[in-house]
């Protein structure tokens, strides 16, 4: 009769060590936090062209998940690019083309994106739902 309760107990040992024990062993993932509202800072002023709506503008930028912790509310990276766009026309995220919109070649501007002019609550590829951006973007050409 001792063979029943071994067999159930290493029954519930192999059924443990199957789901991993309890341990959760997925990576953890970031924490999504938003900026209240689209704030640009420039870094250095151009001199050059100026980025208006219907112009075509070619930038440099690298780009971050917002975090509210960090002193520089830069969290994951997550690329760094070129990209030109037509601006005013939709081609990129609000954000980044109300962002941009001012700004002159040769300049450099840190953007500070909410959720909302950015991919909101569907989020995209690696970027979560309500996801804020950052954005160092360079205007290098306008046309």
């Amino acid at each position: 009769m001792m063979k029943f309760p071994l067999i159930a107990a290493f029954a519930a040992m192999l059924a443990l060590s199957a789901c991993g024990g309890g341990g959760d062993d997925a990576p953890a993932q970031p924490t999504v936090s938003s900026p209240a509202a689209l704030t640009r800072t420039d870094n250095v002023v151009g001199t050059g062209a100026e980025a208006v709506a219907g112009k075509r503008a070619t930038v440099a930028y690298t780009l971050w998940l917002y975090s509210a912790t960090a002193s520089d509310f830069k969290g994951t990276r997550q690329e760094a690019s070129e990209f030109a766009f037509t601006v005013g026309s939709g081609d990129t995220i609000t954000g980044f083309d109300q962002g941009v919109t001012g700004m002159k070649v040769g300049g450099k501007r840190t953007l500070l994106i909410p959720s909302a002019l950015a991919y909101g609550a569907s989020g995209r590829g690696p970027i979560p739902a309500n996801a804020g951006l950052v954005f160092e973007v360079t205007l290098n050409k306008v046309e």
